[in-house]
């Protein structure tokens, strides 16, 4: 069981958080990755410096993305074990001269490369400087739902905060965001117009599609079926300039077995056509 102290995390931080955190990168990007929510919040001291970090550089309010690579590096890496002697941060461990490769990054550089028909390159040196990155903006990490979660618990309801009810429950909370961060999100879509929009590890499918269709009443969706092992199961929309896919599948292995993933640099040859 893990319990938030109130000391750690801070009224102003969590709700600048929750308003105005979209994820990483550059709204310019081609690519946007929409996950389900931020990772993490095991650790009450890295939610807090997470927080902290983004309400000090992002100080206005406005649906933003911020550079991971910056607030990696304020953020401790706090696993145990030998890697705890190769990474102080973070940054050290996805960006840093010794980094390993993260398994869902991986599977969308492989996406990206495959969409534009480019030959597979160094993923863990891709990941390191390019991946994400503001400086030279193609793809965007943004999430659905803000609060760094496991996805098998929900720590939040341990805050005493009387002033956040929604947060006693995930379902409150989801009840509580969803309309205001899927209105926002579209309407970034239809304002910067990426080339593609792929939102993975989504349960909620038929409530995202009423969502866009509000928004752009002329997107007809088609759903793809599955090839196993090679091409995940997806909803299809192409509107005002963009691509949008929908899947509950996540691009890494669940529970590490292989013949639960997928061959996402297929998958972008795939959407490319």
């Amino acid at each position: 069981m893990v319990i938030f102290p109130i000391m750690l995390i801070a009224e102003r931080t969590l709700q600048h958080w929750i308003d105005n955190f979209y994820g990483y990168g550059s709204w310019q990007a081609r690519f946007w990755f929409v996950g389900y929510e931020e990772s993490g919040g095991d650790v009450p001291d890295e939610v807090a410096e997470k927080f902290n970090y983004f309400h000090h550089v992002q100080a206005t309010s406005a649906p933003a993305l911020c550079d991971i690579r910056e607030l990696y590096r304020h953020i401790a890496f706090r696993v145990e074990g030998p890697r705890a002697e190769k990474f102080a941060t973070l940054h050290d461990q996805r960006f840093g001269s010794h980094a390993t490769l993260h398994g869902a990054w991986k599977n969308l550089i492989g996406f990206v490369h495959g969409y534009q028909n480019k030959k597979l390159p160094a993923q863990l040196t891709y990941q390191q400087n390019s991946f994400a990155s503001t400086a030279a903006p193609n793809e965007a990490l943004i999430q659905l739902y803000p609060l760094p979660a496991h996805n098998h618990a929900w720590y939040y309801s341990w805050l005493d905060l009387p002033q956040f009810p929604f947060l006693k429950s995930r379902a409150l909370y989801q009840d509580h965001v969803y309309p205001i961060r899927m209105s926002n999100i579209l309407q970034n879509i239809n304002l910067y117009k990426p080339e593609v929009v792929l939102m993975y590890g989504m349960d909620n499918i038929n409530l995202l599609k009423e969502s866009v269709l509000k928004l752009f009443p002329g997107a007809k969706f088609k759903m793809v079926k599955a090839i196993k092992q090679e091409i995940p199961q997806h909803h299809r929309a192409d509107f005002n300039g963009t691509t949008l896919l929908i899947t509950t599948q996540i691009p890494a292995l669940r529970h590490n077995r292989v013949e639960t993933g997928f061959d996402w640099y297929k998958f972008g040859k795939l959407v490319k056509g």
